[in-house]
C-alpha cells in the first residue's frame, strides 16, 4: 500500500483520491488475494465467506475496539455520502448470492462494480467544493506518503504484492488443511479464521487513526474496505469458480447479521451530528464480534 500510494502520489494523483480509493483498496488486497487463490484451488466457499466475515469483522471487530481507544464521530461530507452506496452494494450482493452461488456473469458485474466505484469517489472527491475544509481529506493529507522516486515506489510496490501473493497462499493451505483436519466447513473457516487474519490491516488502521484522533478516517477504513471486499473479493470466486454451491446459511444467518450491524453504523453515523460511536457502543461491538465467532463453532451448519 505505501508503494501504490507513493507510485500514486508521484504521478500527480491528489492525496483525497490516493486515501479513498489506493489506501482502501490496499487494505482490501489481503482478502482479494486470499479469496482468488482460495476459488483457484477450488476452495470458492472459503473465499466468499471471507468476503462477507471480513466485513463482519470490520464493522465489529475493528470499529468497536477503535472506538474502545477513542470514541468516534463521523463527520466527513464525502464518508457520509458513501455509506448509503455501502448499503445499495451489499442488496446487490445478497440477491446474486440468494441462489447458492454467483455466476461468472454475476462475479464479472461485481468486479466492473469495483472500477466503477473508485471512478465514482475519484470524480465526487474532486466536486468537493473545499477538499481541504473536509476531515477526512485532511486525515488522509497525513497519512499518505511523501512522493518517491517512480522506480522506487515500483520497487516498494513489488515487493509488497510478492509478500502478499506467498502469505496467501500459505494463508489458504493452512486454512483447508485446519477445515479438514478439525471437521469444520471452509465456509466456517473462511468466515472466522481467515476473515480475522485478512481483517488485522483495517483493525490495526482504525485502532491507530483513534489513537491520533482521526476518527474518521478510523471509520473510513472500514466503509471503503467493506466496499471492496463486496465488489473484488466476493466477484472473484464467481468468475474464477462459477456456480460452486455455496452454504445457503450465508444468506440466512451471515449475511443479516452483516447487513444488520452495518445498518447500525449507517443509524450512528447519519442521525444528528451529536451522534458517535461511544466506548459503550464499541464494547458491544466487540461483544457481538465474539458471540458471532461462538455461534459459528457451537453451530457451523
Amino acid at each position: 500500500m505505501y508503494g501504490a500510494a507513493s507510485l500514486a502520489k508521484g504521478l500527480g494523483v491528489s492525496r483525497l483520491v490516493i486515501g479513498l480509493t489506493i489506501v482502501a483498496f490496499g487494505t482490501s488486497a489481503p482478502e482479494m488475494l486470499v479469496s482468488g487463490m482460495a476459488a483457484w484451488a477450488g476452495s470458492p466457499q472459503m473465499g466468499i465467506g471471507n468476503a462477507i466475515g471480513s466485513n463482519i469483522i470490520n464493522v465489529t471487530l475493528a470499529l468497536g475496539a477503535a472506538a474502545l481507544v477513542r470514541p468516534l464521530r463521523v463527520n466527513s461530507r464525502l464518508l457520509i455520502r458513501e455509506l448509503p452506496v455501502l448499503l445499495g452494494i451489499m442488496v446487490i450482493a445478497w440477491i446474486f448470492l440468494w441462489n447458492d452461488g454467483l455466476s461468472r456473469a454475476e462475479g464479472i458485474i461485481l468486479l466492473v462494480g469495483m472500477v466503477v466505484l473508485v471512478i465514482w469517489i475519484g470524480v465526487q472527491g474532486r466536486k468537493e467544493p473545499d477538499q481541504d475544509a473536509d476531515p477526512l481529506t485532511a486525515g488522509f493529507s497525513a497519512e499518505t506518503p511523501q512522493s518517491l522516486p517512480t522506480w522506487k515506489g515500483l520497487l516498494w510496490f513489488a515487493t509488497g504484492l510478492a509478500f502478499l501473493l506467498v502469505g496467501s497462499r500459505a494463508l489458504v493451505w493452512g486454512a483447508v488443511g485446519l477445515a479438514r483436519g478439525v471437521g469444520v466447513s471452509e465456509l466456517v473457516i473462511g468466515l472466522t479464521l481467515v476473515a480475522l487474519g485478512t481483517s488485522l490491516p483495517e483493525l490495526t488502521a482504525s485502532i491507530a487513526a483513534a489513537r491520533r484522533n482521526e476518527q474518521d478516517i478510523a471509520v473510513g477504513n472500514v466503509v471503503g474496505s467493506n466496499m471492496f471486499n463486496l465488489l473484488g473479493v466476493l466477484g472473484l470466486p464467481g468468475v474464477i469458480r462459477p456456480d460452486a454451491p455455496v452454504d445457503h446459511a450465508l444468506v440466512t444467518r451471515d449475511f443479516p447479521i452483516m447487513f444488520g450491524v452495518t445498518v447500525l453504523l449507517i443509524v450512528i453515523a447519519l442521525t444528528n451530528k451529536t451522534s458517535h460511536i461511544s466506548r459503550k457502543t464499541g464494547f458491544l461491538l466487540v461483544c457481538l464480534f465474539v458471540g458471532y465467532f461462538v455461534m459459528l463453532f457451537v453451530q457451523p451448519s
